[in-house]
């Protein structure tokens, strides 16, 4: 190092212990809150920023360094000289967050202040890295917000480390906190944890015990007799195979005392296949722990053997479950009965009697591993906690199964990632199988203590995890969209504004009629609003002489027309004429209609002499609505009246 950058360590020195001094004016108590922000430590922050301005050094590199050099000595000076707990360790918090201000100005290496975290969390023990934590826990929007991409990867090797010193049954909240703290830094589409490969893991392999050697001395429990032929049938290798339970009429062959036959016969005659006998548990034990390498592995049901042994298998599991949820129903318990074959090794306190005690132990019942002893299956299988574990097992194998459907498998055949398609796809009777399954299971996780909303918060998770699955398959595509621009924002604000603004009131409502048409004025010496429509011209039926010479200048338009849509038209307006006339004369007429010949015209109709009709018209003028009555009675042609001729008889007519 040179003489130069030697010296700008030593000023940088100056200034972040002239920096630490202040804060622990600002925090006497010590701590880790509240954050140092740059406003708190009022200017001092700029003074380091001209004193970087007018060293020596050119290269913006060699200040990162020689800042570095000095934020190192400073933290392994109180690294070494104080304790985490010592309330003198909030220097450390102190100089974090002054490294933290410095590297959002641009001043130092952005993430520097996670790699002093991580040889923090390398020195500490597991109580001191949960401290370290709570650190983490209160600073991480701040330290994620500027500069990520420089910080990610610093961020997930140190969890990453501090998750393998973890014991994931003894510090299970600690790893869930770490496992939080990395799922809110990184982005929801970041592709960091996403297991592009479709890889499983192998290596959690379930160990369980083999079952045991027949006994040369005689059994004090006929029932253990009565299973000794299923569990020799059970020495298969959980890898190779899963073993297959041997049939109720294969006990048949085994010597058994005289009482004991007699009820197994009138067992099997009463319960014939309509509904099929209780699993013993001694032989579903490898059964049961055997479908835990499969649940590992689900690309081993790609082999037929393995899948009618896993069928078998979860099937046999299935009923023995129910039987348990049976018994415990019937005798008002969540356990077992102690049976005559192996007595229980300890009894649960009195606990469970509170419905509070039971919630309490069905969210605390999380173990990373299964205890596999032989001593401890029944008493596990009575669990309702663990019984869920199980199913929720089966039930993300079963959706496994259904994604290789015909119809499943055309939903992805657009996709890229070829690594998670398999060419492997599920046969018609499996797959009724798999559906009548998936069903059963769900009944059965509807059931006990908050069933339903468990299956629900169940159901909505590996929901969601197709979405994942659609997502990695299409190469996990961004699905981050660009930030808004202001232009956007303000122009958004205009329209939301403009569209709940109290609109005017319109002055005609919509639908309404224009009554216009009602008021008074008007040009000088012509009616206007209500005295126009007492006009007699709108109440009294024209006379039949007036349309003849409207019919003339229709029959005139047809003969001058150009166009046959004006003839057309001309022709429309004549029939319309002929007709009012024809409604008209039948009133008076009705007797002239006869003369009428067809095509010829209704000349014979209108050149007949109106009648006297003074007398009629009067009343009609003096009161409109006394001639509208007189018209709607002359309809049918029958008037009464005077002025009107009396209707021709038949003799006078011919």
């Amino acid at each position: 190092m040179s003489s130069a950058e030697i010296g700008s360590v030593e000023s940088f020195t100056q200034s972040l212990t002239g920096l630490l001094e202040r804060s622990r004016r600002i925090k006497p108590d010590g701590g880790i809150e509240p954050p140092l922000t740059s406003a708190s430590l009022d200017g001092d922050v700029e003074r380091i920023s001209k004193r970087a301005e007018g060293s020596v050094l050119v290269n913006a590199q060699d200040h990162y360094a020689a800042l570095e050099t000095a934020c190192r000595n400073i933290f392994y000076n109180l690294l070494a000289s104080t304790s985490i707990e010592d309330a003198s360790f909030s220097q450390i918090w102190n100089l974090l967050d002054i490294i933290s201000v410095l590297s959002d100005i641009s001043l130092c290496e952005p993430g520097l202040v996670f790699w002093l975290v991580e040889e923090l969390l390398d020195s500490q023990t597991i109580d001191g890295c949960r401290v370290v934590f709570d650190y983490l826990d209160s600073r991480r929007e701040r330290l994620t917000v500027k500069h990520f991409k420089q910080k990610q990867l610093i961020i997930l090797r140190a969890c990453n480390e501090l998750l393998r010193r973890l014991s994931r049954a003894e510090d299970t909240v600690f790893c869930g906190r770490v496992f939080i703290f990395m799922f809110q830094s990184f982005p929801l589409g970041d592709r960091s944890s996403v297991n592009l490969r479709g890889e499983y893991h192998v290596e959690n392999v379930t160990v369980f015990e083999k079952p045991p050697v027949k006994q040369t001395e005689g059994s004090d429990d006929a029932m253990e007799v009565e299973q000794k032929p299923d569990t020799a049938e059970m020495e298969k290798t959980p890898s190779e195979e899963l073993p297959t339970v041997s049939k109720p009429e294969d006990n048949a062959s085994t010597p058994q005392p005289a009482d004991v036959t007699a009820k197994s016969v009138k067992f099997d005659t009463r319960e014939e296949k309509p509904q099929q006998p209780e699993p013993d548990t001694e032989s579903l034990y490898p059964v049961f722990w055997s479908l835990q390498d499969i649940f590992s592995q689900p690309t081993r049901l790609f082999d037929t053997q393995v899948f009618s042994s896993f069928k078998s298998g979860l099937d046999l599991t299935l009923r023995k479950f129910k039987a348990v949820q049976q018994h415990q129903q019937s005798r008002g318990t969540h356990k077992l009965p102690s049976s005559p074959s192996r007595p229980l090794k300890r009894k649960r306190s009195d606990t469970n009697s509170s419905d509070h005690n039971q919630k309490r132990q069905l969210t605390s019942s999380f173990n990373p591993r299964y205890l596999t002893s032989r001593d401890l299956f029944e008493l596990e299988i009575s669990d309702l906690a663990f019984r869920r574990h199980i199913l929720v097992q089966a039930l993300i194998l079963v959706d496994f199964l259904l994604s290789l459907t015909p119809k499943a498998k055309r939903k992805l055949e657009h996709t890229s990632n070829k690594s998670v398609l398999y060419s492997y796809t599920l046969a018609e009777e499996d797959t009724k199988w798999a559906t009548a399954t998936r069903a059963e299971i769900a009944t059965y996780l509807q059931q006990g203590q908050e069933g339903k909303f468990y299956y629900r918060m169940v159901d909505t998770v590996l929901s969601r995890d197709k979405n994942w699955v659609h997502w990695k398959a299409e190469g996990c595509p961004l699905i981050e969209q660009p930030p808004l621009t202001a232009e956007s924002v303000l122009e958004s604000q205009k329209g939301a504004a403009k569209a709940c603004a109290p609109r005017r009131i319109r002055p005609t409502p919509m639908g309404s009629l224009d009554l216009s048409f009602l008021s008074n004025t008007g040009d000088e010496g012509q009616a206007q609003g209500l005295e126009a429509l007492k006009n007699p011209e709108r109440y009294l039926l024209p006379k039949v002489e007036d349309y003849k010479a409207l019919i003339m200048e229709d029959e005139f338009d047809m003969d001058m027309a150009k166009t046959d849509e004006e003839r057309e038209n001309a022709a429309v307006a004549k029939a319309s004429k002929m007709w009012r006339a024809l409604r008209i004369a039948s009133k008076s007429r009705l007797n002239m209609f006869d003369k009428l010949e067809e095509g010829k015209g209704l000349d014979p109709l209108l050149d007949e002499p109106v009648p006297a009709q003074g007398e009629e018209n009067e009343p009609r003028q003096e009161d409109g609505r006394e001639g509208v009555k007189e018209q709607g009675e002359g309809v049918n042609g029958v008037k009464e009246g005077a002025g009107l001729q009396p209707m021709p008889t038949a003799v006078e007519a011919t």
